[in-house]
């Protein structure tokens, strides 16, 4: 899939785009359909949840409770 076949969401304007047309530091992307992209902070908000709770339980591995 080339570049130009791509969702990004734009977290400048809210907005989906096809193809790279935003500044990269206004980009999130990308990804393989509109709906996908349109999904961008829910999919990062669930990832950086996943992430966090992971570390927790890294750095609480062997503490009693």
């Amino acid at each position: 899939m080339s570049e130009a076949q791509q969702w990004y969401y734009n977290t400048a304007t809210g907005k989906v785009e096809l193809g790279p047309q935003s500044p990269m530091e206004h980009r999130i992307g990308p990804y393989p359909t509109k709906q996908a992209a349109m999904d961008a902070l829910k999919t990062a908000a669930e990832r950086n949840k996943r992430w966090d709770d992971e570390d927790h339980a890294w750095n609480s591995w062997g503490v009693s409770k």
